[in-house]
């Protein structure tokens, strides 16, 4: 009994760091776990949305609603919209999707209000995106019954540009949304592009069209 406690005292002696150590390694392990986890959501955050849209006409159907995330100090947008197309004189209703990017160059602020924080412009912004419509009414590649060359161009695919302007609303004190956002765009798309270069006769009304939104930004 006697060497088994002179043991346990040499063993405290000679080792006096040794639970400090393990407590050392538990501290350090516990540090990268919580710092993993830390990364982990910071990619998940990324993926919330940070504002929705609704957007009439501009090639992706009579209206179109969605979801967007801006990024590089805002200068930046990716939209994510869905669309329906009345049947008007056709057989039937189509939906839509469009994927669209934004790029706002500057911004200039107008005024500050009692009710508002901020009114600000952005007198320029340019938008490149790819709208899908859905239906057998429209194609890819054409049907077989068309002969070769008659349709040079998808009808279910357009590659669209747009130009326009915006005025920003943001909240002193918001409830739902931080900052509210009308705009307006001048749309075109591939088809009339190629369509105005063979053909010198269309104006400029022929190619391009008026869209109009508001964009309300989550808290």
């Amino acid at each position: 009994m006697l060497k088994f406690v002179l043991g346990i005292i040499i063993f405290v002696l000679c080792f006096p760091n040794s639970s400090h150590a393990q407590s050392d390694s538990i501290n350090e392990v516990t540090l990268k776990y919580e710092h993993r986890i830390e990364k982990y959501k910071k990619r998940w955050s990324n993926i919330i949305p940070d504002y929705t849209k609704i957007q009439f006409a501009g090639g992706m159907g009579l209206l179109s609603a969605g979801i967007g995330w801006d990024y590089g100090n805002k200068h930046w947008e990716t939209d994510l919209l869905l669309g329906f197309l009345p049947k008007f004189s056709g057989d039937e209703a189509h939906a839509t999707i469009t994927l669209k990017e934004n790029y706002i160059p500057w911004k200039v602020t107008l005024s500050h209000e009692a009710d508002f924080s901020q009114w600000m412009l952005e007198p320029f912004t340019v938008s490149l995106y790819f709208n899908k419509i859905f239906g057998d009414t429209f194609w890819q590649k054409p049907p077989k019954k068309y002969p070769k060359g008659y349709y040079y161009a998808a009808t279910n695919l357009r590659i669209n540009l747009a130009f326009g302007q915006r005025i920003n609303l943001h909240f002193k004190n918001p409830r739902f949304s931080n900052t509210m956002c009308v705009f307006y765009e001048v749309c075109t798309n591939d088809l009339y592009i190629m369509c105005a270069v063979q053909n010198k006769t269309l104006k400029l009304h022929d190619i391009f069209s008026l869209s109009l939104g508001i964009k309300f930004q989550i808290l």
